[in-house]
């Protein structure tokens, strides 16, 4: 939701079987993800490129099974409350970049959940990452990356996060490349080609050469020096083991229409705001293997008040695209009553996201305890975004949002175009994994520990 997530190991053919034991790096069960075995043991590693490592507790053929976890939720959802089995890695949001390119931030929960994290992960077999950025700590990326002393520092930086946290990898979830991303972010037409520099020389580092490098990023490459998407990102999948297509917020309260969070596919929609099929068709044409994109997935809806005199068509069935009234913008599960706009990294002031975690859906009435609409509830699924859409016509609210068929839905789009994996923002969004499974179920995903 305008804010990330990732992790790391590398894609499997998903009609080959697997079986191999990892070189035992933490002292529980290694563990990977892998499609069923229906044949003879065969691995077909088709993910990180030579030359990168795979993950700590995986190997070149394990699926990734990701997203990221709030670590500013950690008093009401510890790690411990993560299912672990159902990942290959998970990955804490966030730390945050600083005007000293030497200094990266972790604010002082975060430092002290952070351990518990890591430990969590290592204990159940599963890689711990670190992202770092984000929507609001993205600002001095720009300046982190300029110039050859700055990326130094920023590799003496990235590096002592991984030794001092004992971290498998770091996901950069820069917001955005010569891109602005939050409104006051410092940013260069340089912003990309100095990203490449930094990682290949982070990769240079004897630490950061032997752990997993990811980055979350838009629905198009890296913004080039015109501010348009570079041509060629090629040399991108040369140091990061994948990157993370945050597929989501899309269509939101800035939208001039309701529309889907995130849509799967956009060609038959009224209007091209970007999807999942057209995101992979931009990053592999500019030479980023599919191999090595994950599929970025939203455990959570944006919401919208819609009059009940347009919410319907003439079919009396929920109309899709409808307009909707921005000065009534529904509280989501985080926004406080009566508490007022909020103050952003910028500066300006915030109003209500609107947005709701898939968990909060059921508990505001929307969906019933398995993810179904509730009574009383009006439900459309559309055949194009492959998404649905809930509306309560006593509330006029209108809920974009993702289910376990739209899920599905996605993780047959991974399997059929040989990507590399999906990553969930965020994993204490879901409710009784009901999103989780469903995506790995259409995957077949099975869990293979040595």
């Amino acid at each position: 939701m305008q804010r990330p997530q990732s992790i790391a190991l590398s894609a499997f053919s998903l009609l080959a079987a697997f079986l191999i034991l990892s070189e035992n790096v933490h002292a529980a069960p290694l563990c990977g993800l892998v499609p069923p075995t229906t044949t003879a043991a065969v691995v077909v590693p088709t993910g990180a490129p030579s030359g990168l490592p795979a993950s700590a507790n995986g190997t070149a053929g394990d699926v990734v099974a990701t997203g990221w976890y709030a670590g500013w939720l950690g008093a009401t959802q510890p790690p411990s409350q993560i299912s672990w089995t159902k990942y290959s890695a998970v990955t804490f949001a966030f730390a945050t970049t600083t005007p000293d390119s030497s200094q990266i931030a972790l604010d002082t929960q975060s430092a002290d959940l952070l351990p518990e994290f890591v430990s969590a992960a290592h204990d159940n077999g599963v890689d711990a990452l670190l992202s770092v950025g984000g929507w609001t700590g993205s600002l001095y990326y720009s300046t982190a990356v300029a110039t050859a002393d700055n990326r130094t520092a920023f590799v003496k930086a990235v590096v002592g996060l991984v030794t001092q946290y004992g971290l498998d990898g770091i996901d950069f979830d820069w917001e955005y490349p010569n891109h602005q991303g939050i409104g006051c972010n410092t940013i260069a037409p340089d912003d990309s080609a100095n990203f490449l520099l930094f990682l290949q020389q982070l990769r240079q580092d004897p630490v950061a050469a032997n752990i997993t490098l990811t980055a979350a990023v838009g629905q198009t490459p890296f913004a080039g020096p015109d501010g348009t998407p570079t041509a060629d990102v090629s040399a991108f999948a040369t140091v990061l083991n994948h990157i993370a297509v945050m597929n989501y917020d899309v269509w939101g309260s800035w939208s001039p229409t309701v529309g889907p969070n995130a849509p799967l596919d956009d060609s038959c929609s009224p209007v091209q705001a970007g999807s999942a099929t057209s995101a992979l068709k931009a990053w592999t044409g500019a030479g980023f293997p599919a191999a090595q994109i994950v599929l970025g997935v939203p455990a959570y809806g944006h919401s919208f008040f819609v009059d009940n005199s347009v919410a319907f068509n003439g079919t009396n069935n929920l109309a899709l695209y409808p307009p909707f009234v921005a000065s009534k913008q529904p509280l989501g599960d985080s926004d406080v009553p009566g508490a007022g706009n909020s103050t952003d990294q910028c500066g300006n002031s915030v109003g209500p996201g609107g947005t709701f975690d898939f968990y909060s859906l059921i508990t505001a009435g929307f969906l019933n305890s398995t993810g179904q609409a509730a009574p009383g509830i009006d439900y459309v699924f559309d055949t194009c975004s492959q998404t649905p859409f809930v509306y309560n016509s006593t509330s006029e609210v209108m809920i974009s949002f993702d289910d376990a068929t739209s899920f599905a839905a996605k993780g047959k789009f991974i399997a059929d175009n040989d990507m590399a994996g999906f990553a969930v923002w965020h994993v204490g969004g879901d409710s009784g994994d009901i999103l989780l499974d469903a995506i790995s179920g259409s995957m077949g995903l099975e869990q293979i520990c040595s």
